[in-house]
């Protein structure tokens, strides 16, 4: 069943001129009938550039939105619309309103995990990858970060400026406990251990290397060891043992499962492509507001 589905998305993928993009946490099958793969600020490039008339973005409900703000006459359609993201969900463009209400002047620095309604509202977005380059970049001692404390404290340690953190989080890399990691690296000694930086600051403090999933891809092929305790959402396990089958990786949590990234199947790309559904819709003046923001991201490479 698993090989007609995949001759027959291909199928429809040709007669639409579409492209599928998968986000790192995707299910296995679902990363392995993308066209590109990759993290936010690396999909969102993507998207930018790209020259097919319809998009197919698995991933979260922001990301989507994310490629049809900077690609407008495109069709981007997204499997399951209920594939959000609770940390997006934190805020709202009346809660960032308020925000920057309590620190007047202050620009705000979006990370992209947040709704086109927020991005419409901040001075520049981020990702994981680049927000330290990005809160450098800024004109100003000081700045707002929404909606991830984590990030924002991790940002904070690298930076010299003082960052002011709203208080969302992601749950999945709160799942991720100190205890857990340090059980994993005695079963493990030789292990290195790499965070996701939306983790919380303990389990930071414990690894080797703090980077963005594509950071950690990057980090995993130029290092000389061989086991890895690999502190993010569990999806990107599938693509690290892809590119490395000579090394081995560890989960150091029964837990870090993002239950919206593993919403989209392969049956539900293909009813998408069949019926042209679940397109994003945004209004042109959110489309105006937010490509500014999202633009600046784009231009700041990963550090």
């Amino acid at each position: 069943m698993s090989n007609e589905l995949i001759a027959k998305i291909n199928e429809l993928k040709d007669k639409r001129g579409a492209v599928i993009l998968a986000h790192n946490y995707q299910l296995p099958e679902v990363q392995d009938i993308a066209d590109f793969t990759g993290d936010s600020l690396e999909l969102s490039r993507k998207a930018a550039s790209i020259e097919a008339g319809v998009i197919v973005f698995c991933g979260v409900h922001f990301m989507a939105e994310t490629a049809k703000i900077l690609s407008p006459d495109k069709t981007v359609l997204i499997p399951d619309p209920t594939a959000g993201c609770p940390m997006a969900d934190m805020i709202n463009a009346d809660g960032l309103r308020e925000f920057k209400a309590k620190h007047p002047g202050v620009p705000v620095v979006a990370y992209v995990n947040t709704t086109a309604e927020v991005k419409a509202e901040s001075a520049i977005c981020c990702t994981s990858s680049n927000a330290v380059r990005v809160v450098e970049s800024i004109d100003s001692d000081t700045v707002l970060f929404v909606p991830d404390k984590s990030l924002a404290a991790y940002v904070a340690s690298k930076v010299s400026k003082k960052v002011i953190p709203y208080c969302g989080f992601c749950p999945t890399h709160h799942r991720i406990l100190a205890q857990d990691v340090l059980k994993t690296k005695r079963e493990h000694p030789q292990a290195v251990i790499i965070a996701h930086p939306e983790c919380t600051l303990d389990v930071i403090k414990l690894a080797d290397g703090v980077e963005s999933t594509s950071g950690m891809l990057k980090y995993v092929k130029n290092s000389e060891a061989k086991e890895f305790i690999v502190c993010t959402e569990r999806g990107l396990l599938h693509r690290l043992t892809l590119d490395n089958p000579d090394k081995l990786f560890y989960n150091p949590s029964p837990l870090n499962i993002c239950p919206n990234m593993k919403k989209i199947t392969l049956e539900k790309v293909m009813w998408s492509l069949e019926d042209i559904k679940y397109e994003i819709q945004l209004s042109a003046e959110i489309i105006d507001k937010a490509r500014h923001a999202i633009e600046g991201m784009i231009a700041i490479r990963p550090g």
